[in-house]
């Protein structure tokens, strides 16, 4: 499966995210994105920083948020491989395989919980394939 059909198919078309990306590990390349949906070099670094507990990258996301897509999001918690953030009724879902970081959004209209779901599934079944 392409990295674009795992956006197409296996997180959008759950209908549980309207969004979403994946990029590299290194937060340097992005592998397949949604439609309209940009993340900035410099927001992958961030990223990469918090997931990989990088000086004080925790710390300062729980202060001032994090970045993605141009949005600033309230982090609502870190958790070894995954980041979870909130701007209002939506969200994002950040989750860390061994080789690419799955960057999803939902909307008001979805539950985060299932939206949550639907990011680690996907983020276990790649670390299973060697992802």
């Amino acid at each position: 499966m392409s990295w674009q059909a795992y956006i197409d198919s296996s997180l959008v078309g759950s209908g549980h995210i309207d969004k979403a990306a994946i990029i590299s590990v290194a937060g340097d390349s992005v592998w397949a994105s949604s439609a309209g949906f940009t993340i900035q070099p410099d927001e992958m670094k961030n990223l990469v920083a918090i997931l990989t507990e990088t000086g004080n990258a925790v710390d300062k996301a729980h202060a001032d948020g994090i970045y993605v897509g141009g949005e600033r999001y309230v982090v609502a918690r870190i958790e070894g491989r995954s980041i979870y953030g909130r701007k209002g009724r939506t969200g994002i879902c950040i989750a860390k395989t061994k080789q690419a970081i799955i960057v999803a959004h939902h909307g008001e209209a979805q539950v985060a919980g299932n939206s949550t779901q639907t990011v680690e599934a996907l983020a276990d079944y790649l670390i299973k394939v060697g992802y």
